[in-house]
């Protein structure tokens, strides 16, 4: 496929690539600049290779582009914590807790500990992923290479299994 041709295919579906990188990061700028990326990117893998289905590889490599983004713009939301001096974090103000409370969360978390060790490997995984990651149902089952269902299927017995560790210890 000749960069002539993907000129063409990229200036008649600019628009609808615009529209759909602004849907998924939420911010016409950032989408701008995922959308000239996609260009760069495109041209780069048609100097490497020939491309067959020219327009689904664009709206994929868009679309890559901007769940890069999303993961990037997610991780530095969480360490923006990071960020702030030590002695600042110290000083707000924690909800005070009884020693029966702390007890408490102690005896549950040992107990989900055991449980969540004798889960599957994959189970783990999918567990870690999705509850300390953040990772979406799509984004886990392309990591493990399983379906989105199989994904959702797992998440629901194993949150039954903390919730039933947790409503033993009422």
């Amino acid at each position: 496929m000749s960069q002539s041709r993907f000129n063409i295919v990229f200036l008649t579906q600019r628009l609808s690539l615009l529209r759909t990188l602004q849907g998924m990061v939420g911010n016409p700028s950032t989408a701008e600049d995922l959308l000239q990326e996609t260009y760069l990117r495109v041209t780069r893998a048609l100097g490497e290779r020939p491309v067959e289905h020219l327009e689904p590889f664009v709206f994929q490599t868009a679309r890559n582009l901007a769940l890069d983004h999303l993961r990037a713009r997610r991780v530095q939301a969480r360490t923006l914590v990071e960020d702030v001096p030590e002695q600042i974090l110290h000083n707000v103000a924690a909800p005070t807790s009884s020693s029966e409370d702390a007890a408490h969360a102690e005896q549950l978390l040992k107990h989900l500990s055991v449980s969540l060790g004798q889960l599957s490997t994959r189970q783990q995984r999918i567990f870690i992923l999705s509850r300390l990651h953040g990772a979406s149902y799509l984004e886990i089952a392309e990591q493990l290479q399983v379906s989105a269902s199989t994904v959702q299927k797992e998440l629901k017995l194993i949150m039954a299994i903390c919730m039933g560790v947790a409503e033993r210890l009422k």
